[in-house]
């Protein structure tokens, strides 16, 4: 197995290993066992996406033009705070996992669009996959680079769809309001921590 490809992996991992926007959702689809092949794949095949591009060499380009991280955080902030906002109303109200809450479930193009969202208008994916992945893929000699960008895009795959698959076996702990209450508390406070720590930042 070629260096770059473990290279690329770990590197991969040590990013997208975090309990972010982006993987507080999937951890929420998968306990709802909601559209998990739709989830784990779009979130994937998204990071594959930027992946190539920094290693590519659009990470130069997005450095060149630091007003679109700049736009794009505020996107993001305004986002996470309305998603917080809402995740912390669904806290507050009685649910379990049963049948009863199948109309509170996102439907699949509501799934689609929210994790476009996450992903897209969260200006670190751009820092992480594209800039530094790239810069990292950019030190590697040229014919090693297509190694390291396959084993960044495999780490990508193996996350998202352990992280999606996995998280439904914890479901039954979740058939109890307060459990659910939790991790909606949780994910709240998340979204509402990245989107100060954003604003901070600007």
């Amino acid at each position: 197995m070629p260096l770059a490809l473990v290279k690329g992996f770990v590197s991969s991992a040590s990013l997208i290993i975090a309990i972010g926007a982006q993987n507080a959702f999937v951890i929420r689809q998968g306990l709802m066992r909601r559209h998990l092949l739709l989830t784990a794949l779009l979130c994937s095949l998204v990071d594959a996406l930027l992946i190539s591009f920094g290693v590519l060499g659009f990470g130069q380009v997005i450095s060149a033009y630091p007003q679109f991280i700049f736009i794009t955080k505020y996107f993001a902030i305004a986002f996470l705070t309305l998603y917080g906002a809402l995740s912390l109303k669904s806290a507050l109200e009685m649910k379990t996992l049963s049948h009863d809450t199948e109309q509170m479930l996102p439907s699949r193009k509501k799934t689609v669009l929210l994790l476009l969202a996450l992903s897209l208008l969260n200006p670190h994916v751009y820092l992480d996959t594209v800039i530094l992945m790239g810069s990292i893929a950019s030190q590697q000699p040229l014919n090693e680079q297509p190694h390291f960008a396959l084993g960044a895009i495999t780490a990508s795959f193996a996350w998202f769809f352990t992280l999606c698959y996995g998280s439904r076996f914890l479901a039954p702990f979740f058939s109890k309001p307060t459990s659910w209450r939790i991790i909606d508390t949780l994910i709240a406070l998340t979204m509402w921590a990245i989107a100060i720590s954003l604003a901070i930042a600007l």
